[in-house]
């Protein structure tokens, strides 16, 4: 809900508003399973959408897709409103679907050369030293002019490494087959999850996800996640592609009166699940710099603790929901929470974690100069769309009538590494057969007729057959000629099979299978 350039968010004992112009120095939304995270980013992401702001979020149950659906006056919901001081409009909002499978809404694909050797080591789960060798493989690939679009041109210029390992040694540090073979095997591992469905051609331009509807309002993208959650390092590399590709792609523009767009990063321990530190280094450093691009990101997840602190002190809008404290571990992930926040002297911050009921939550947003204001126990407003997920016919019909159906549908075999290096493969073959092919008249007959060198019959075009046939009985009857004529020298029977014999074998070359 939307007031004078703030996002009512609920109340306590006063109305808690999040500041547009503020929204771009990130936030993190946190509680246990049930305690109402999705329900809270359903209201951050109507507000932003009411405020012209674009949003991007995944949708880990389906349950946020309900957003495109107009929204029903549950009792609950209503008295919910009452008692927090506002009037309940249901009311639905432009949503864009979008999903790396293709099922469930626009295809999402990124090239190979923009996922870059650091995510896509991080996707493969590769050590260092295989790290090494694909960080090669993109130098090799700059310096030649090779795109690297897709699987294939990955497959091609690992192969051609591989093959020249000793010569790139010399150049680039240690080159081993067997590392060039670990890695391969990883990309028929990611080719088996479906992964390679995402790297391809028409890769996403990022302005598909900053657009408005034409009541101004910002459109929401929704990534379906359900099926991708099955591979949860492909569910988090993307994610973190696409917020670095905002970063690399998006012009600075310094603060604005609200954001460029929002980035909603559900499930964000995965993020930094057993993520090496150059990964963390660099998640921290576009957390820090985006803000100035005009994105606002806001992860969400259980408990602040699967938050990297660098990161962490990057987030300024909060909002915390209930934790359990039944363990000594999870005493100690509470204790932590409440230290993240701003005190207030009027309740303890970190009991108030645990008695939080559904629908409740602590809150602090910044204020004034960016300073966080005072954690306050709110009841949180009531979601305007539907809450709980759409059926599979709604979900079609908002894809279909989609201003981008088409666009990303099929995918493009653009002239890549792979195309080049086969065409290079093909010019050396070709150079070779004729450098082998310089010795005399009935080497260049031999080229001439496709009868170079052994050959399977079932490599002959149609019209090698032909021709060789044709070749044959003309050989044959010459071979009969000069064989007679030999043989009347010789004289008698002995004398023409020694004939036969002698030019059988100087034109043997031409005739070979």
């Amino acid at each position: 809900m939307l007031q004078d350039g703030k996002i009512f968010i609920g109340k306590s004992t006063k109305p808690e508003y999040m500041d547009l112009a503020l929204a771009n120095r990130h936030g993190l939304i946190t509680g246990a399973t049930g305690t109402g995270k999705t329900v809270s980013l359903q209201v951050l992401a109507e507000g932003f959408s009411q405020a012209g702001v674009p949003v991007f979020a995944s949708d880990i149950k389906g349950d946020l897709s309900g957003i495109a659906a107009q929204g029903n006056a549950k009792e609950a919901f209503v008295k919910r409103a009452t008692e927090i001081g506002i009037d309940y409009k249901a009311d639905r909002f432009p949503v864009v679907f979008w999903d790396l499978f293709g099922e469930q809404g626009h295809r999402v694909r990124a090239t190979v050369s923009e996922m870059g050797p650091l995510l896509l080591s991080r996707l493969l789960d590769l050590n260092d030293t295989q790290e090494g060798v694909l960080n090669i493989a993109f130098r090799i690939a700059d310096e030649q002019g090779l795109l690297l679009l897709d699987l294939k041109d990955l497959r091609a210029l690992l192969q051609l490494i591989a093959d020249k390992a000793q010569e790139l040694t010399t150049t680039y540090g240690n080159v081993s087959k067997a590392t060039v073979g670990t890695i391969q095997r990883q990309l028929l591992v990611l080719e088996n999850q479906q992964g390679d469905e995402f790297l391809g051609e028409p890769a996403l331009d990022i302005k598909d996800l900053m657009r408005t509807d034409r009541d101004g309002r910002g459109i929401v993208n929704i990534l379906a996640a359900d099926k991708l959650m099955a591979n949860p390092r492909l569910y988090a590399t993307f994610l973190l592609w696409l917020m670095s590709e905002l970063f690399e792609e998006l012009p600075e523009v310094g603060d604005l009166d609200q954001p460029k767009l929002v980035f909603f990063f559900d499930e964000a321990h995965l993020l930094f699940s057993d993520a090496p530190k150059p990964l963390i280094e660099t998640v921290e450093r576009v957390v820090r710099l985006i803000r100035s691009k005009g994105v606002g990101v806001y992860f969400v997840t259980q408990n602040p603790a699967d938050v990297p602190e660098t990161v962490l002190a990057q987030l300024g809008n909060r909002v915390q929901h209930a934790l359990r404290a039944y363990t000594p571990r999870e005493q100690k992930a509470v204790r932590v929470a409440a230290q993240t926040f701003r005190q207030n002297p009027a309740f303890d911050t970190e009991k108030a974690i645990t008695e939080l009921g559904v629908g409740e939550a602590l809150v602090s947003t910044l204020e004034g100069k960016g300073a966080p204001s005072m954690v306050e126990r709110t009841l949180m407003a009531p979601p305007m769309a539907q809450v709980g997920p759409i059926d599979v016919t709604q979900r079609q019909q908002i894809v279909t009538a989609s201003v981008l159906r088409g666009k990303y549908e099929q995918s493009i075999d653009s002239e890549s590494a792979y195309e080049l290096l086969a065409q290079r493969a093909e010019k050396a073959a070709t150079e070779a057969q004729a450098a082998q092919g310089g010795g005399g008249l009935l080497d260049m007959l031999g080229g001439l007729f496709g009868a170079g060198g052994p050959q399977r019959k079932g490599s002959l075009t149609v019209g090698q057959r032909v021709t060789r046939e044709v070749t044959r009985t003309v050989v044959n009857q010459t071979v009969g000629t000069i064989a007679s004529e030999i043989g009347k020298s010789l004289g008698g029977r002995q004398g023409s099979s020694i004939g036969r014999a002698i030019v059988r074998g100087a034109l043997g070359g031409l005739l070979r299978r």
